[in-house]
């Protein structure tokens, strides 16, 4: 069974294109992959058989051999520090929520820099 690397996939449309070890591009069909399997990042090792399609080289019966390491979670911050944080935005909140409850909406400024860390933080939760 020929080697290669994903180049890219587009789990949107179902299709991608893995370069062979031996300097080919092979097409890859969201059909060749495992079932369950999550879509094949950019850069992760696959095994997998050749078969002529209407357009050149199809890949056949993917087998993913070691998936990329998520950068995110490389970067991730440890989880005693994410609760620290988690917790300091829980008080910010709650000052922004009384302050609904009164009928006002926070300072652009005050409302721009929670939106801020809202976002940081849900970042830092899904890598």
């Amino acid at each position: 069974m020929p080697t290669g690397k994903v180049k890219w996939f587009d789990t949107e449309r179902g299709f991608g294109f893995i370069a062979a070890e031996d300097g080919d591009e092979v097409f890859l069909h969201a059909s060749a992959l495992p079932a369950g399997a999550p879509a094949p990042k950019p850069g992760a090792r696959v095994d997998f058989g050749v078969a002529d399609g209407k357009r050149g080289p199809q890949a056949l019966a993917v087998k993913l051999l070691d998936p990329v390491p998520s950068v995110a979670k490389a970067r991730r911050r440890p989880a005693d520090e994410m609760a620290i944080i988690v917790e300091d935005l829980i008080k910010e909140l709650d000052g922004v929520g009384n302050g609904l409850r009164r009928g006002r909406f926070p300072e652009k400024p005050k409302a721009t820099t929670v939106a801020t860390v809202l976002r940081a933080v849900a970042d830092e939760l899904e890598a």
